[in-house]
């Protein structure tokens, strides 16, 4: 199976564009974020996206909302939003979780789900199911610029003990298409460029 992913496009149309045209190589999309900018722009971002024909699995960031997603998505048939639900494409389970965790210090506009709450939906998530999430798990692709590790605990301890097949992330712009692991689970940020990888074998481009 060839999965694309993407993140964290906040608005930009020709990034949007490159990533319609990546779609027609891949099996599945995964976009784990940030559509939108500070709430402003999702219709249009949607609108450049819609165009893809392939199975399209999203989470929200923290820069819209649920209902925002939802509602500017409500044409796109070939899209599907989850957060603490599970969806099966070409015979895989994935599994998302959206928004940003731990809460931000950002304000009203950034959309934020609490430790305890992402810890609750995560024990919804099958076995060896793929984990989408917006926020990436602590110390693991989280260190933003101010040198602090931003990610969340909870997803972390899911990813350690549950052991996904595989974590894709974003939010944190500094670990754009960047890769790590957490034990044998392998974690990508792929950033709005897109990535695609054949998946099991997800370190063959």
């Amino acid at each position: 199976m060839k999965l694309l992913l993407f993140c964290d496009v906040h608005c930009d149309e020709n990034r949007c564009k490159h990533i319609v045209e990546l779609s027609k190589q891949a099996d599945v999309v995964i976009g784990s974020g940030d559509y939108a900018t500070f709430r402003k722009g999702l219709d249009d971002t949607i609108g450049y996206l819609s165009s893809i024909e392939t199975p399209t699995l999203l989470v929200f960031g923290n820069h819209e909302s649920p209902d925002e997603l939802s509602h500017a998505c409500r044409g796109w048939e070939y899209a599907q939003i989850l957060h603490g639900d599970a969806a099966t494409v070409c015979g895989h389970v994935f599994f998302g979780i959206g928004g940003c965790t731990p809460v931000t210090p950002f304000g009203d506009w950034s959309v934020d789900v609490p430790e305890e709450t992402a810890a609750e939906l995560l024990k919804k998530a099958p076995e060896d199911s793929i984990l989408i999430t917006h926020s990436p798990p602590f110390e693991c692709l989280d260190l933003a610029h101010n040198n602090q590790h931003l990610g969340s605990r909870a997803i972390r301890q899911f990813i350690e003990t549950r052991q996904p097949g595989l974590v894709v992330c974003g939010h944190i712009h500094e670990t754009w298409n960047c890769r790590d692991t957490i034990g044998t689970v392998s974690v990508i940020n792929p950033g709005p460029g897109g990535i695609l990888l054949e998946y099991p074998d997800v370190f063959h481009v």
